[in-house]
């Protein structure tokens, strides 16, 4: 398949492929945008199905990058890298280090930092081979990872969220968290801290435990999108709000750090026409390419913690927006491609 042929192209400035034999790699680049500034975006590894799939993917993420760092006020593009592999079995020090070589070719065009099935730890050992990866050093006091950053913006947005909707602040309100990683687990416990109820649902048992002994309750994991609940926070992969999910849903606002979390963005319509909130996940989950970029450009952790107080203030410009009568989803699109310049294709208003 050509990628021209992807439904996940949007004009891509590059799109780049590589097989290393020797360590098993292989992988995709892809730069979406780099209007305002290089393509920074997080490298995935990921077992899929297909090249195919892996494809679409980086797409559809490098695309996200560059609404999420333009929405943001970032001077920075967006790209994405992922890696075709399962990171349990197949992550290896000389397979990080040929995916560091394969950044290196393109000469600072897209610099990386970690992602889905990728660490801090792993950013470390592909930094001593490529200067354009980021995550790696404990700069300004701000950490290596940027996963509390995302969650910390995530909760900020959270609490937007309820305002906007005049439901009062998170003490006594009921959040189910779909994965409990690095930031679905930061988040839970900034939930707690606030006096929410949390449930909290991942296929690893251990995390769970870990945040049960917290105060949070663990509930199936084939049950926690459609809990009974005032905020729905999906913090796993993506494209969990679908045409078989929500109209289940039972949440009365969606906000969450997943990536590209709808499957179709049409999606956002049927979620309004029910009442429910849905918080654009480009929008919510910029904390952590906002610590990215404060690495990047050596800021120190009182500049980063003042960007992260700005996310409330772009979602209440989203809000706003959609109150014209189009969705949350298309209300976010078009104030980053104002920034950006560019056209929005899709209709602009919802049905009905």
């Amino acid at each position: 398949m050509s990628v021209f042929d992807s439904p996940f192209f949007d004009q891509h400035e590059y799109v780049v492929s590589h097989c290393c034999p020797e360590s098993g790699l292989k992988a995709i680049v892809a730069i979406h945008n780099s209007q305002l500034g290089p393509a920074i975006g997080g490298c995935r590894m990921y077992p899929y199905t297909s090249g195919a799939a892996a494809l679409d993917d980086a797409l559809r993420l490098s695309r996200g990058m560059t609404y999420k760092s333009a929405l943001a006020g970032l001077p920075l593009g967006g790209g994405k890298s992922v890696i075709i592999g399962d990171p349990r079995r197949h992550k290896t020090p000389e397979l990080l280090k040929a995916m560091a070589e394969f950044i290196n070719t393109l000469n600072g065009r897209y610099i990386t930092a970690e992602d889905s099935g990728t660490s801090v730890e792993d950013m470390a050992i592909m930094r001593r081979t490529s200067r354009y990866v980021l995550g790696a050093e404990n700069l300004q006091h701000i950490g290596a990872d940027p996963s509390p950053y995302t969650a910390r913006g995530v909760y900020l947005g959270i609490r937007a969220a309820l305002a906007w909707r005049g439901e009062g602040d998170l003490s006594g309100k009921r959040v189910a968290i779909q994965g409990a990683g690095a930031v679905g687990a930061a988040l839970c416990r900034l939930l707690l801290g606030a006096g929410a109820h949390v449930f909290v649902a991942d296929p690893d048992t251990r995390r769970c435990e870990a945040l049960q002994a917290l105060g949070a309750v663990v509930v199936p994991v084939d049950q926690v999108l459609f809990w009974e609940a005032d905020v729905l926070a999906p913090c796993a992969m993506g494209g969990v709000i679908s045409p078989a999910t929500a109209p289940k849903i039972r949440a009365t606002v969606v906000a969450g750090a997943a990536n590209n979390m709808l499957v179709d963005g049409h999606l956002a319509d049927l979620l309004a026409d029910r009442d429910i909130l849905y918080v654009p996940d480009f929008a919510i989950n910029a904390g952590g390419i906002m610590a990215v970029y404060s690495q990047y450009n050596g800021e120190t952790l009182a500049e980063l913690e003042r960007r992260l107080e700005t996310i409330p203030d772009a979602l209440n410009r989203v809000f706003a927006l959609a109150e014209s009568g189009v969705s949350t989803h298309v209300a976010a699109e078009r104030l980053a491609a104002e920034r950006l310049g560019v056209p929005v294709s899709g209709p602009l208003r919802r049905a009905g």
